[in-house]
């Protein structure tokens, strides 16, 4: 929880990643705040007043709507701009292949010294 707090912090603090306009919720957009959640993981949007009186819907409902839609998480809704957070997946890191693993390769040398390393 103290990390999404900082995040929020972060993102608050600069302009707004997407921002609604006249045309409201338009495919577009959604599809813009989705990719920039799958990039950065966090979204600051910003909806004009035009894009609040068009869709009909209370700020905040606006807001909700929209996470609800790319499935993320509502952070913060300040005036007409609000915060979107979606973790994303992690990744499995990939073994290299087994002709790139570092293995040590022993050496006759004198007694006390260390292990060369090579790739084989």
């Amino acid at each position: 929880m103290r990390n999404l707090a900082r995040l929020k912090e972060i993102v608050q603090q600069g302009p707004a990643d997407v921002i609604i306009g006249k045309n409201g919720l338009s495919e577009g957009v959604l599809k813009e705040i989705d990719r920039r959640l799958k990039e950065k993981g966090v979204v600051k949007v910003k909806a004009l007043r035009t894009a609040v009186k068009v869709t009909g819907l209370d700020r905040r409902e606006l807001a909700r709507r929209v996470a609800e839609k790319l499935g993320a998480r509502l952070l913060d809704v300040r005036g007409r701009t609000f915060v979107l957070y979606r973790p994303q997946p992690r990744r499995r890191r990939e073994e290299p292949a087994g002709r790139n693993k570092i293995q040590p390769v022993r050496e006759r040398s004198v007694a006390g010294r260390r292990a060369r390393w090579s790739r084989r």
